[in-house]
């Protein structure tokens, strides 16, 4: 069960108590529904609901004042409320963190000023998700492919080997910035042909940085949720033609974090 439900008809308006904060996720039509299970950072009593203005509102929950956040709990908390909420209906993520004073300063300081604008970015997420891909390298296999493709890096891997540890500091030095730098350009060249591959089933892309040195790619999508089969055909076919190289995973759907951040709040 999904912590967002269904679109249905405004219900009366669900607002934290007076005297607490007000913690922001994010932005959705104003016709969505909250699961009475949903709960999101901070006391597990504590229930999201939606502060709405027109035709939009603002996914919430209360927050006692002065209470420290950013723990990976809260964090995984946070990103879960948003991440359910795609995988139903549009929404636009507020940055972790964004906390105001009262329901009435959601819509005075967020909801009002922004409201025309946040309804086009709602309506062009109608039946779109974030999808993010990660491949990485197995560690052997591309290895293998430097040593073989670089006659001084297997030159340098043999002198390391035959040395003392002492003797073999600058040989080993100038391996690793070898192996660094040949690997940086697979990276470059594989990101690229996923990209080719991947832009036909895509709305969007965006190639985020690498979060890892063996990182073969690492590449946001923002897709039709209806098109997800053919996203999954066109990585399945790397993951063949990959197969012994590169690892890859498929995560998703997620909200739109790398497409449409609001405000903080």
């Amino acid at each position: 069960m999904t912590d967002t439900s269904t679109r249905g008809q405004e219900g009366q308006e669900s607002a934290p108590e007076t005297g607490q904060g007000v913690y922001l996720y994010g932005i959705v039509p104003a016709d969505v529904q909250v699961s009475d299970e949903a709960r999101g950072v901070g006391d597990p009593s504590a229930a999201v609901t939606i502060v709405r203005h027109g035709e939009i509102g603002a996914l919430v929950s209360e927050l006692v004042l002065g209470r420290p956040l950013g723990t990976p709990d809260d964090l995984l908390a946070h990103e879960r409320l948003l991440d359910a909420t795609a995988a139903e209906v549009p929404v636009l993520p507020i940055r972790f963190g964004a906390v105001v004073t009262s329901v009435e300063a959601v819509v005075e300081e967020l909801l009002a000023p922004n409201h025309d604008d946040f309804r086009t970015a709602l309506e062009e997420l109608e039946g779109r998700a974030e999808y993010v891909v990660k491949a990485r390298y197995v560690e052997q296999a591309v290895l293998r492919e430097v040593l073989e493709e670089q006659s001084e890096a297997a030159r340098l891997r043999e002198e390391v080997r035959r040395l003392p540890e002492d003797a073999s500091r600058e040989a080993r030095i100038q391996l690793g910035e070898l192996v660094n730098g040949a690997i940086s350009a697979k990276r470059e060249a594989d990101t690229q042909a996923l990209l080719e591959a991947l832009e036909p089933v895509c709305v969007l892309t965006s190639v985020r940085e690498p979060t890892h040195e063996q990182d073969a790619a690492h590449i946001a999508l923002l897709v039709e949720v209806d098109r997800q089969e053919d996203l999954e055909e066109v990585l399945n076919r790397f993951a063949e033609q990959w197969e012994g190289r590169v690892q890859i995973r498929l995560l998703g759907p997620l909200a739109a974090y790398d497409f449409i951040v609001t405000p903080e709040g």
